[in-house]
Protein backbone atom coordinates (compact mmCIF):
# COMPACT_ATOMS: atom_id res chain seq x y z
CA UNK A 1 0.00 0.00 0.00
CA UNK A 2 1.21 3.47 -1.04
CA UNK A 3 2.83 5.44 1.95
CA UNK A 4 0.43 8.10 3.31
CA UNK A 5 1.40 11.90 2.00
CA UNK A 6 0.36 13.33 5.34
CA UNK A 7 0.57 11.06 8.26
CA UNK A 8 -0.36 12.51 11.57
CA UNK A 9 0.51 10.75 15.11
CA UNK A 10 -0.50 11.68 18.34
CA UNK A 11 -0.98 15.24 17.76
CA UNK A 12 -2.00 17.71 20.59
CA UNK A 13 -1.57 21.18 21.10
CA UNK A 14 -2.44 23.23 24.26
CA UNK A 15 -1.91 26.81 24.42
CA UNK A 16 -0.49 29.11 27.03
CA UNK A 17 -3.88 29.36 28.58
CA UNK A 18 -4.69 25.93 29.35
CA UNK A 19 -7.09 25.37 25.98
CA UNK A 20 -6.42 21.92 24.49
CA UNK A 21 -7.05 23.12 20.91
CA UNK A 22 -6.36 19.72 19.20
CA UNK A 23 -6.35 15.98 21.77
CA UNK A 24 -4.37 13.22 20.64
CA UNK A 25 -4.97 13.32 16.44
CA UNK A 26 -4.33 10.26 14.43
CA UNK A 27 -5.24 10.97 10.44
CA UNK A 28 -3.85 9.49 7.39
CA UNK A 29 -4.26 11.46 4.40
CA UNK A 30 -3.67 9.42 0.81
CA UNK A 31 -2.17 10.64 -2.12
CA UNK A 32 -4.42 12.37 -4.48
CA UNK A 33 -7.59 12.30 -2.62
CA UNK A 34 -10.07 15.11 -1.43
CA UNK A 35 -10.09 15.22 1.77
CA UNK A 36 -12.93 17.63 3.61
CA UNK A 37 -12.55 18.08 7.07
CA UNK A 38 -15.50 19.63 9.17
CA UNK A 39 -16.57 20.77 12.25
CA UNK A 40 -17.88 23.99 13.84
CA UNK A 41 -16.01 26.95 14.71
CA UNK A 42 -13.60 26.32 17.60
CA UNK A 43 -13.44 22.49 16.89
CA UNK A 44 -9.40 22.78 15.91
CA UNK A 45 -9.75 22.71 12.15
CA UNK A 46 -7.25 25.81 11.40
CA UNK A 47 -4.77 25.11 14.38
CA UNK A 48 -4.42 21.35 13.02
CA UNK A 49 -3.93 23.13 9.53
CA UNK A 50 -1.17 25.86 11.12
CA UNK A 51 0.79 22.84 12.63
CA UNK A 52 1.27 21.00 9.26
CA UNK A 53 2.10 24.02 8.03
CA UNK A 54 4.91 24.88 10.34
CA UNK A 55 3.08 28.15 11.46
CA UNK A 56 2.10 26.65 15.24
CA UNK A 57 4.30 24.35 17.03
CA UNK A 58 2.54 21.30 18.41
CA UNK A 59 2.45 20.02 21.96
CA UNK A 60 2.97 16.65 21.47
CA UNK A 61 2.83 14.27 18.37
CA UNK A 62 4.63 13.72 15.02
CA UNK A 63 4.06 14.97 11.68
CA UNK A 64 5.12 13.28 8.64
CA UNK A 65 4.23 15.16 5.06
CA UNK A 66 5.83 12.71 2.35
CA UNK A 67 7.71 10.71 5.01
CA UNK A 68 9.36 13.82 5.94
CA UNK A 69 9.21 14.86 9.70
CA UNK A 70 7.63 18.57 9.98
CA UNK A 71 10.76 19.14 12.77
CA UNK A 72 13.51 17.24 11.74
CA UNK A 73 13.52 17.64 8.12
CA UNK A 74 11.07 20.94 8.04
CA UNK A 75 12.83 22.54 5.06
CA UNK A 76 11.72 19.14 2.51
CA UNK A 77 8.14 19.14 4.45
CA UNK A 78 7.08 23.10 3.78
CA UNK A 79 8.43 22.67 0.10
CA UNK A 80 5.68 19.98 -0.23
CA UNK A 81 3.15 22.26 1.21
CA UNK A 82 1.05 25.07 -0.10
CA UNK A 83 -1.50 27.19 2.26
CA UNK A 84 -4.69 28.91 1.33
CA UNK A 85 -5.13 31.07 4.04
CA UNK A 86 -8.58 31.79 5.47
CA UNK A 87 -8.40 35.36 5.94
CA UNK A 88 -7.59 37.76 2.42
CA UNK A 89 -4.55 39.65 4.01
CA UNK A 90 -4.12 41.30 0.56
CA UNK A 91 -4.30 44.66 0.52
CA UNK A 92 -1.15 44.89 -1.20
CA UNK A 93 0.45 47.32 -4.10
CA UNK A 94 2.18 44.40 -5.29
CA UNK A 95 1.13 43.44 -8.80
CA UNK A 96 -0.53 39.95 -9.14
CA UNK A 97 2.39 38.71 -10.90
CA UNK A 98 4.80 39.77 -9.10
CA UNK A 99 3.30 38.42 -5.47
CA UNK A 100 2.94 35.25 -6.84
CA UNK A 101 6.65 35.08 -8.46
CA UNK A 102 7.56 36.12 -5.07
CA UNK A 103 5.88 33.52 -3.02
CA UNK A 104 7.73 30.67 -5.56
CA UNK A 105 11.24 32.63 -4.70
CA UNK A 106 10.31 32.27 -0.62
CA UNK A 107 10.45 28.14 -0.97
CA UNK A 108 13.96 28.38 -2.66
CA UNK A 109 12.24 27.52 -5.95
CA UNK A 110 14.39 28.61 -8.91
CA UNK A 111 12.05 31.46 -11.35
CA UNK A 112 9.94 29.20 -13.75
CA UNK A 113 7.81 32.12 -15.75
CA UNK A 114 6.10 29.41 -17.85
CA UNK A 115 4.80 27.65 -14.46
CA UNK A 116 3.47 31.25 -13.11
CA UNK A 117 1.80 31.69 -16.62
CA UNK A 118 0.01 28.41 -16.73
CA UNK A 119 -1.04 28.85 -12.70
CA UNK A 120 -2.48 32.41 -13.32
CA UNK A 121 -4.27 30.72 -16.65
CA UNK A 122 -5.56 28.14 -14.73
CA UNK A 123 -7.01 30.39 -12.23
CA UNK A 124 -8.43 33.48 -14.65
CA UNK A 125 -6.09 35.93 -13.49
CA UNK A 126 -3.78 36.24 -16.57
CA UNK A 127 -5.35 39.17 -17.91
CA UNK A 128 -4.94 40.45 -14.40
CA UNK A 129 -1.05 39.92 -14.15
CA UNK A 130 -0.23 43.54 -14.12
CA UNK A 131 -3.09 44.68 -11.85
CA UNK A 132 -2.34 45.80 -8.00
CA UNK A 133 -3.48 43.25 -6.04
CA UNK A 134 -5.38 45.73 -3.68
CA UNK A 135 -7.52 46.68 -7.14
CA UNK A 136 -9.28 43.30 -7.14
CA UNK A 137 -12.39 42.35 -6.35
CA UNK A 138 -13.07 39.68 -3.13
CA UNK A 139 -13.14 36.81 -5.20
CA UNK A 140 -9.93 37.85 -7.40
CA UNK A 141 -7.91 38.35 -4.55
CA UNK A 142 -8.61 34.48 -3.06
CA UNK A 143 -7.52 33.39 -6.57
CA UNK A 144 -4.04 35.09 -5.93
CA UNK A 145 -4.27 33.38 -2.50
CA UNK A 146 -4.48 30.12 -4.48
CA UNK A 147 -2.04 31.24 -7.15
CA UNK A 148 0.52 31.94 -4.29
CA UNK A 149 0.15 28.25 -3.39
CA UNK A 150 0.59 27.20 -5.89
CA UNK A 151 3.60 28.92 -6.92
CA UNK A 152 6.05 26.60 -5.51
CA UNK A 153 4.23 22.94 -6.76
CA UNK A 154 3.41 21.84 -3.53
CA UNK A 155 2.17 18.18 -3.83
CA UNK A 156 -0.10 18.69 -0.81
CA UNK A 157 -2.70 22.01 -0.80
CA UNK A 158 -4.47 22.86 2.13
CA UNK A 159 -7.41 25.08 1.56
CA UNK A 160 -9.12 26.81 4.75
CA UNK A 161 -12.79 27.64 4.03
CA UNK A 162 -11.77 28.69 0.74
CA UNK A 163 -15.09 29.86 -0.08
CA UNK A 164 -16.26 31.59 3.05
CA UNK A 165 -17.85 34.83 1.91
CA UNK A 166 -17.33 34.12 -1.80
CA UNK A 167 -21.22 34.42 -4.07
CA UNK A 168 -22.49 30.94 -5.44
CA UNK A 169 -21.13 31.42 -8.85
CA UNK A 170 -17.22 31.93 -7.57
CA UNK A 171 -18.13 28.90 -4.88
CA UNK A 172 -18.40 26.11 -8.64
CA UNK A 173 -15.34 28.16 -10.49
CA UNK A 174 -13.22 27.16 -7.02
CA UNK A 175 -14.66 23.45 -7.05
CA UNK A 176 -14.07 22.96 -10.97
CA UNK A 177 -10.43 24.60 -10.17
CA UNK A 178 -9.82 21.45 -7.38
CA UNK A 179 -10.79 18.93 -9.57
CA UNK A 180 -8.61 19.90 -11.89
CA UNK A 181 -5.87 20.22 -9.46
CA UNK A 182 -6.27 16.84 -8.04
CA UNK A 183 -6.42 15.73 -11.92
CA UNK A 184 -3.15 16.70 -11.92
CA UNK A 185 -1.85 14.83 -8.86
CA UNK A 186 -2.07 17.76 -5.94
CA UNK A 187 -3.60 16.33 -3.09
CA UNK A 188 -6.15 18.87 -1.41
CA UNK A 189 -7.41 18.94 2.23
CA UNK A 190 -10.05 21.65 2.46
CA UNK A 191 -11.86 23.04 5.87
CA UNK A 192 -15.25 23.58 5.63
CA UNK A 193 -18.58 25.18 7.11
CA UNK A 194 -20.24 24.67 3.97
CA UNK A 195 -21.78 20.57 4.27
CA UNK A 196 -22.48 20.97 0.62
CA UNK A 197 -18.89 21.74 -0.42
CA UNK A 198 -17.80 18.23 1.26
CA UNK A 199 -20.64 16.39 -0.42
CA UNK A 200 -19.39 17.94 -3.94
CA UNK A 201 -15.81 17.61 -3.66
CA UNK A 202 -14.54 15.23 -1.13
CA UNK A 203 -13.26 11.59 -1.46
CA UNK A 204 -13.18 11.18 2.41
CA UNK A 205 -14.58 13.29 5.15
CA UNK A 206 -13.33 13.82 8.72
CA UNK A 207 -15.30 15.29 11.65
CA UNK A 208 -13.21 17.21 13.93
CA UNK A 209 -15.39 18.50 17.51
CA UNK A 210 -13.72 20.15 20.25
CA UNK A 211 -10.01 19.02 19.01
CA UNK A 212 -10.51 15.36 18.88
CA UNK A 213 -11.10 13.53 15.68
CA UNK A 214 -14.73 11.78 15.24
CA UNK A 215 -15.16 10.26 12.28
CA UNK A 216 -13.07 9.45 9.46
CA UNK A 217 -14.75 7.58 6.31
CA UNK A 218 -15.39 7.54 2.85
CA UNK A 219 -18.18 10.06 1.75
CA UNK A 220 -20.19 6.94 -0.26
CA UNK A 221 -19.81 5.20 2.89
CA UNK A 222 -20.83 7.97 5.12
CA UNK A 223 -23.44 8.15 2.91
CA UNK A 224 -24.64 5.14 2.69
CA UNK A 225 -24.39 4.68 6.64
CA UNK A 226 -25.66 7.02 8.01
CA UNK A 227 -28.27 8.03 4.91
CA UNK A 228 -32.14 8.15 6.23
CA UNK A 229 -34.95 8.45 3.61
CA UNK A 230 -38.62 10.16 4.72
CA UNK A 231 -41.71 9.38 2.96
CA UNK A 232 -43.95 12.55 2.88
CA UNK A 233 -47.62 12.00 2.61
CA UNK A 234 -49.77 14.93 1.43
CA UNK A 235 -53.07 13.86 3.20
CA UNK A 236 -56.69 14.26 1.95
CA UNK A 237 -58.25 15.29 5.21
CA UNK A 238 -56.20 16.48 8.15
CA UNK A 239 -55.71 14.50 10.88
CA UNK A 240 -56.03 15.55 14.81
CA UNK A 241 -53.77 12.47 16.32
CA UNK A 242 -52.90 9.13 15.10
CA UNK A 243 -54.87 6.23 14.74
CA UNK A 244 -53.92 3.53 17.58
CA UNK A 245 -53.51 0.66 14.63
CA UNK A 246 -50.17 3.15 13.64
CA UNK A 247 -48.61 4.18 16.85
CA UNK A 248 -45.60 1.72 16.62
CA UNK A 249 -44.63 3.04 13.08
CA UNK A 250 -42.05 5.70 12.92
CA UNK A 251 -44.60 8.04 11.76
CA UNK A 252 -45.17 11.63 12.42
CA UNK A 253 -47.51 14.41 11.88
CA UNK A 254 -46.91 18.06 10.40
CA UNK A 255 -47.98 20.99 8.63
CA UNK A 256 -50.98 20.96 11.27
CA UNK A 257 -52.44 17.67 10.73
CA UNK A 258 -52.25 17.49 7.03
CA UNK A 259 -49.04 16.08 6.66
CA UNK A 260 -47.45 12.52 7.42
CA UNK A 261 -43.77 11.56 7.60
CA UNK A 262 -42.56 8.08 7.45
CA UNK A 263 -38.72 7.85 8.32
CA UNK A 264 -36.99 4.82 7.58
CA UNK A 265 -33.14 3.72 6.85
CA UNK A 266 -32.51 3.85 2.99
CA UNK A 267 -31.07 0.40 3.05
CA UNK A 268 -32.51 -1.26 6.01
CA UNK A 269 -35.78 -0.61 5.15
CA UNK A 270 -38.33 -2.39 8.30
CA UNK A 271 -41.68 -1.75 6.72
CA UNK A 272 -42.22 -1.62 2.50
CA UNK A 273 -43.58 1.04 1.45
CA UNK A 274 -46.82 -0.81 -0.41
CA UNK A 275 -47.17 -2.34 3.20
CA UNK A 276 -47.42 0.88 4.76
CA UNK A 277 -49.99 2.28 2.19
CA UNK A 278 -52.01 -0.54 2.87
CA UNK A 279 -51.73 0.44 6.36
CA UNK A 280 -52.63 3.41 6.25
CA UNK A 281 -56.20 2.50 3.95
CA UNK A 282 -57.11 0.26 6.01
CA UNK A 283 -57.15 2.77 8.96
CA UNK A 284 -58.93 5.17 6.75
CA UNK A 285 -56.42 7.52 5.44
CA UNK A 286 -56.57 9.08 2.22
CA UNK A 287 -53.48 10.89 0.53
CA UNK A 288 -53.22 13.19 -2.05
CA UNK A 289 -49.86 13.23 -2.60
CA UNK A 290 -46.51 11.73 -1.75
CA UNK A 291 -42.81 12.56 -1.89
CA UNK A 292 -39.36 10.80 -0.78
CA UNK A 293 -36.31 12.55 0.28
CA UNK A 294 -32.84 10.87 1.29
CA UNK A 295 -30.97 12.99 4.17
CA UNK A 296 -27.55 14.98 2.71
CA UNK A 297 -24.59 15.20 4.37
CA UNK A 298 -25.93 18.26 6.40
CA UNK A 299 -28.33 16.33 8.41
CA UNK A 300 -25.82 13.40 9.00
CA UNK A 301 -23.06 16.33 10.10
CA UNK A 302 -26.16 17.34 12.81
CA UNK A 303 -27.18 14.18 14.09
CA UNK A 304 -22.84 12.91 14.61
CA UNK A 305 -22.39 16.40 16.20
CA UNK A 306 -25.61 15.85 18.42
CA UNK A 307 -24.61 12.17 19.14
CA UNK A 308 -20.98 13.10 20.40
CA UNK A 309 -22.59 15.93 22.83
CA UNK A 310 -24.58 13.41 24.78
Amino acid sequence: MQEPILSISGLSKTYATGFHALKNVDLDIRRGEIFALLGPNGAGKTTLISIVCGIVNASSGTVRVGGHDIDGDYRAARAMTGLVPQELTTESFETVWNAVSFSRGLFGRPANPAHIEKTLKALSLWDKKDNKIMTLSGGMKRRVLIAKALSHEPELLFLDEPTAGVDVELRRDMWALVRSLRDTGVTIILTTHYIEEAEEMADRIGVIRKGEIILVEDKTELMRKLGRKQLTLQLGQPLAALPPALADLPLELHAGGNELTYSYDAHQEHLGIAELLQQLDRAGIAFKDLRTEESSLEDIFISLVKEQRK
